[in-house]
């Protein structure tokens, strides 16, 4: 549903607006200097958030998630929780539509060549609300094709997944692998072999009616909407366990889906040219129903 009002200053003809350490900004002001370290070496972090009927969707979790990622790379946020909650009402308020989605950016700030972070700073604090649709309506009812990508998900010791960091090529070359294969996404294994997420999703397989997704422990980002669908899992007494996965148990599922807050909930249907047996299985439209329910919800 759209709010039918004139474009103010701050909008772009798609109805994406920015706000940008403190204000809402033009696309023409919504800049960063170039020698923010950001830019220049992925030193940053990053949360994206759905907002429906203008409202976010587990702010807080995000949140949570975004301080214990500045937490975890020794980046000050310039600013409390609280204040970016009140920041992402005033972008949710100013965007044309009552769904869209966030992404709010923290980056380390302007600083000298060099991978030195110490004379950096301010950081730059950024929201983008604009409209996103990851996954085309008939693709998203079908199912998509996956492939197991040979790029492998940096290792746990290397870059802890639970840090939502700026720097994605290693994801962007596994996307790219899946591309060239004619898949729609690709799955990333760990360095001992074990399945870890997709480029930019969490992963689910079913089998024998049981719930599984791959530990964060083994390279799985704790997605938020993967929480919630463990949480409806258990509302409906569906059998649902972290677990160590292979490709093994990928190719011999009964049904597979993948959860994002970009992508929400995707049905699978092909992984490296075997057909889920079910897609959308019966597993998934109960957990995609109960979710549609949580939305609704608020």
């Amino acid at each position: 549903m759209k709010r039918q009002t004139s474009m103010p200053e701050n909008a772009v003809a798609d109805g994406t607006r920015f706000w940008i350490n403190g204000r809402l900004r033009s696309e023409q002001e919504a800049v960063i200097p170039v020698m923010d370290h950001g830019l220049l070496y992925g030193d940053g972090v990053f949360e994206g958030i759905r907002f429906y009927r203008r409202r976010p969707f587990r702010l807080q979790a995000h949140l949570r998630r975004l301080a214990d990622s500045c937490k975890a790379t020794l980046l000050s946020l310039p600013c409390s929780l609280a204040d970016l909650s009140r920041a992402i009402d005033e972008i949710i308020a100013a965007f044309p539509d009552d769904d869209g989605y966030l992404r709010l950016v923290v980056t380390r700030g302007s600083g000298p060549m060099g991978l030195d972070p110490s004379r950096c700073g301010p950081p730059n604090v950024i929201l983008i609300a604009t409209r996103l649709e990851m996954v085309e309506p008939a693709l998203r009812e079908r199912g998509i094709r996956l492939i197991i990508a040979a790029t492998r998900r940096l290792p746990v010791d290397g870059i802890e997944p639970r840090v939502k960091s700026l720097n994605y090529l290693n994801n962007i070359l596994a996307r790219m692998e899946a591309s060239r294969a004619g898949a729609d996404e690709a799955v990333l294994l760990n360095h001992q072999g074990r399945v870890a997420e997709c480029s930019v999703e969490n992963i689910f397989i079913v089998r024998d009616g049981r719930l599984l997704t791959p530990r964060t422990v083994d390279g799985a980002l704790a997605g938020i909407t993967r929480q919630a669908i463990l949480e409806l899992a258990m509302q409906h007494e569906i059998p649902a366990d972290e677990a160590p996965l292979t490709p093994y148990d990928l190719h011999t599922a009964d049904e597979c889906f993948l959860t994002g807050t970009g992508a929400e909930l995707v049905p699978v249907r092909e992984i490296d040219g075997r057909e889920m047996p079910h897609c959308p299985g019966p597993l998934f439209r109960t957990l995609a129903d109960a979710f549609a329910e949580m939305l609704a919800g608020g």
